[in-house]
């Protein structure tokens, strides 16, 4: 009975540890998805927090300075500061008035220190010229029936 009794706390322990470990990282990973203007009604609420912001790149705001790479996001009339230090290289489509996405935590100084930068380009994902929204361009003569 003695060895039940001990194979059972053990399996308590292991499963209660697995547990543990999973709301922990659970609680890591989870970030919250604001506008610019939901993160300065927030207030001090946001400071410390795993938030991703998205926003148009200002024209000329992008400023490279050795790894880090500082630029202002625009929400209507509203602005943030962004200082991007993440090991990854910036997208391909990340240039002025781009619109990116911008994963990381809020500064008490009111810097948005990002760790993941994503960058969307619109001529990707607009329709090509004289169609019509969500008709895909036929691939070649014998697709289109011609």
């Amino acid at each position: 009975m003695k060895t039940y009794i001990r194979f059972g706390v053990l399996v308590t322990i292991i499963i209660g540890t697995l547990v543990w470990l999973a709301a922990g990282g659970i609680n890591d990973t989870k970030s919250y998805y604001k506008t610019i203007s939901e993160i300065s009604q927030m207030g001090n609420g946001a400071m410390g927090k795993r938030i991703r912001v998205v926003g148009d790149v200002e024209q000329g705001s992008i400023v490279r300075r050795g790894k880090e790479v500082e630029f202002t996001l625009l929400e209507s009339n509203r602005k943030l500061k962004v200082v991007y230090a993440g090991a990854e290289p910036l997208p391909d489509t990340f240039r002025d008035g781009a619109q990116a996405l911008a994963d990381g935590k809020l500064g008490t100084d009111g810097v948005f220190r990002a760790n993941k930068i994503a960058a969307k380009c619109a001529s990707k994902y607009e329709s090509k010229p004289g169609q019509k929204y969500g008709n895909p361009a036929p691939l070649n003569p014998k697709q289109a029936g011609i």
